[in-house]
This record gives C-alpha cells, sequence and structure tokens, in this order.
C-alpha cells in the first residue's frame, strides 16, 4: 500500500475531490447572484388590479308570471257516427285534412231507403184519396139527414170516417219523411269545422246506424282555433291568488280573463296568448290542485290536441323593481349573491333574493340599490376585499333603450 502506485491513487483521489469542491462552489455563487438580481425586478412588475365590466340596476315596472305545465285539448270534439246503416259506397274525404261544417264526408248506399220512400208516398196518396172520399160521404151524409133519408148514427159513423183517414193521412206522411230523412243521412256530412282524422270505414263495408244500438265508428273530427289547454295548480298559489284578490292587488280567474302565455316544447320565449276562462270548483284531494284552463289563439294551427306547453299566469299586480343580467348572480352553497364595487373600487359579495326573469333580466327583491355598481362581465377575475378597475357597461344585456337607472 506504500509502494508508488498506492501514492498516485492517493494524488488523483485528492485532486479529484478539489474539482468538485470547486465546481459546486461556482454554482453557490452564480444562483445567490441570480437572487441578488432577480428581487428589484420582482418588485418593479406589480400586475395592476383586474379589469371588470360593472353596470347599476335597471328600474321598470315589471308583473310577475307564474309557470304551469299544461296539456292541449281541442275546444269541440265529436265522432263521426253513421245514422243509418247499410254498405258504404265511397269516401269524400282527404285523411288529416281540414273540412269545414256541411262537407260530405261519406257516402252510404241510398237504394233501399229510396225504395222505401217510395213506398210511403204510394200510402200517403193512398190515404189521402181516402181522406177525400170520407168527406164526399160526409157531405151526403149531412145533406141526407136534413129529409131524414140517413140517420144520425149513419152522420156520426161517416164523420168518425173521416177522422180515421185524416190520421191515416198524417200517419203516412210522417212515414214519408222518416224515408226521406233516412236518404238524407245516407250522405254523412261535417257536423263542425276542423281537422279529421283517418278514416276508419273503407267503400264496401257494412256499417251500423243509430237505431241498432253500436253504430259504427267513421272517423273523428276535432276544432284547432282557438284551443283548450288545461293545467293543475298546487294550493299555495292558488292560496296566494286568492290573498292578492282579497288586497285587490290581483282580479280572480273566476270573473275576469287574467291573460296567459304558452310556450310550446323546443320554444324558449312564448309564442301564443290566450285568457283563463275556467277554474273547477274543488282541489283535487289526492294532488292537491285546481284544475285550470286557458283558452288559446291558434289561428296558425300549429298546436294540436294531446300538446304539452309551459303556460305563464299573470301573478301579481305591476310593481316597481331592480333587476340585473342573470349571468351577474353567482351561487355560495344555498345562497345567491352578486359582487358590488364599492366607493373604493374593492369588492363586495352582496347576498341577494332573486324574482322571476323579465325580458331577459332577473328581478332582485332585496340585497341591492339602484345606484349599486354590480359586475356584469369579469365575475371569476374579482375577488373580495380586493380592488378592481371598473369599466361602465352602455348597458345591462336584456335593457330596453329608456330604461331608468
Amino acid at each position: 500500500m506504500s509502494g508508488p502506485d498506492g501514492s498516485e491513487r492517493l494524488v488523483k483521489k485528492h485532486d479529484f475531490v478539489l474539482a468538485r469542491l470547486g465546481a459546486i462552489a461556482a454554482l453557490l455563487g452564480a444562483t445567490v447572484a441570480l437572487t441578488g438580481c432577480g428581487q428589484p425586478a420582482s418588485q418593479a412588475a406589480a400586475p395592476p388590479p383586474p379589469a371588470v365590466t360593472v353596470a347599476q340596476p335597471v328600474k321598470r315596472t315589471v308583473t310577475d308570471w307564474d309557470e304551469f305545465t299544461g296539456r292541449f285539448e281541442a275546444v269541440e270534439e265529436v265522432q263521426v257516427r253513421p245514422r243509418v246503416g247499410g254498405f258504404v259506397n265511397s269516401v269524400e274525404f282527404q285523411d288529416g285534412a281540414i273540412v269545414h261544417q256541411g262537407d260530405l264526408l261519406y257516402v252510404i248506399d241510398p237504394r233501399p231507403f229510396e225504395a222505401v220512400a217510395e213506398q210511403a208516398e204510394g200510402q200517403l196518396s193512398d190515404a189521402r184519396a181516402k181522406v177525400e172520399l170520407a168527406k164526399r160521404e160526409l157531405d151526403r151524409g149531412l145533406s141526407l139527414v136534413q129529409t131524414s133519408a140517413v140517420s144520425e148514427q149513419v152522420v156520426d159513423q161517416r164523420r168518425q170516417a173521416l177522422q180515421a183517414a185524416h190520421a191515416a193521412e198524417m200517419q203516412a206522411e210522417g212515414a214519408l219523411k222518416v224515408a226521406k230523412l233516412n236518404i238524407e243521412f245516407t250522405h254523412v256530412t261535417a257536423p263542425l269545422t276542423g281537422r279529421v282524422s283517418r278514416h276508419l270505414v273503407s267503400p264496401g263495408n257494412l256499417v251500423q246506424g243509430s237505431d241498432s244500438g253500436t253504430s259504427t265508428l267513421l272517423t273523428s273530427i276535432v276544432t284547432l282555433d282557438p284551443i283548450y289547454v288545461y293545467f293543475d295548480m298546487d294550493e299555495a298559489t292558488f292560496m296566494k291568488y286568492s290573498k292578492l284578490w282579497f288586497e285587490g292587488k290581483r282580479p280572480s280567474s273566476r270573473d275576469t280573463a287574467n291573460p296567459v302565455q304558452v310556450t310550446l316544447a323546443g320554444e324558449t320565449k312564448p309564442s301564443h296568448e290566450g285568457a283563463i276562462n275556467f277554474l273547477d270548483n274543488r282541489l283535487d284531494v289526492s294532488t292537491g290542485t285546481l284544475r285550470s284552463r286557458a283558452v288559446i289563439k291558434n289561428t296558425d294551427l300549429s298546436i294540436l290536441p294531446g300538446q304539452f306547453g309551459r303556460i305563464r299566469l299573470i301573478g301579481s299586480a305591476p310593481y316597481e323593481a331592480l333587476l340585473i343580467p342573470d349571468a351577474a348572480v353567482a351561487t355560495d352553497q344555498s345562497r345567491k349573491i352578486v359582487f358590488v364595487v364599492k366607493p373604493d373600487d374593492t369588492v363586495e359579495a352582496r347576498p341577494v333574493v332573486l324574482g322571476p326573469l323579465d325580458d331577459g333580466l332577473r328581478v332582485i327583491r332585496e340585497g341591492l340599490k339602484a345606484e349599486d355598481r354590480v359586475i356584469v362581465n369579469g365575475i371569476q377575475r374579482a375577488r373580495v376585499g380586493a380592488k378592481v378597475t371598473p369599466q361602465t357597461a352602455q348597458a345591462p344585456a336584456g335593457g330596453k333603450p329608456g330604461d331608468k337607472p
């Protein structure tokens, strides 16, 4: 170990250690230099407060609306059935078309009824001839009784024969009217104007009339304009309306046609208008709701019976309210808040009580004043207690020209 080779190894190891120590020292020196140079630069480049867009609440007169889900039904619906039985000759309408009152729908073979009518006409002619004969015989009897050629009993018999002939004539006239009505009933017409369903009986089939007790269903017709929409009002809403009526703030739908607005499936805003025209006389004990009905204008015939729709019913008297864009409202656990910029440009979270949407703006019932500056854009950059750079918006989203700030 003390030989020349061992000495060389010790010298090399010593030189390696010295080189490593020198490199470490140089690296530490460079790090200290960089740290010392970066500290003043960080202090000089402090970022400005974030920019946000603010706007004051809009103040205007609004009216609350309550929403319900309803189903449309036809104002009038009729099942078309034949009054007389027989074989169908033809179908005179196109399935699903609009038909008008009196339009021909079906033709039933009229020949059997025409034959009955001819027979009734013959019976009527015979009855009238018998009336004429009874009249002449009575006239002769009245002349002869004056000369005692015939007895009073014969005159009475001839008078009774004339009355019987008149009765037979009336019966024959009635039979003829029935026969002619049956001929008329072989032409089945639309009892009202509306949209007809498909034909349920094809030509050549036998149908039963109303005299059989089980008349055949031929088709159905529903009216479309106007149209009813039925919806159920919960008990709490009904009590609210009753309270407003007692206070004179809202008319009752029982004696006033309160307006409604209807939004169809796939629509974002109401497309049809109408009015309440019926409230039931009791609440459903199983659901605790009151059946209500509105009549809706359907001039474009876009609504069909059976469709669903969202019904908006006027729910309050007009009142002054503050409104802000709905996007400015945030959620903090179970409460709703808005971010308000105070006079020193710091941010404050303000709890609010929300009302309904009105023309794209959210009604704020409590928590805001008309002069508050509400952050409507850049909420994600705002921090409670931190300063911001407020920029005033031209007008709140959804606001109308002429809205008062």
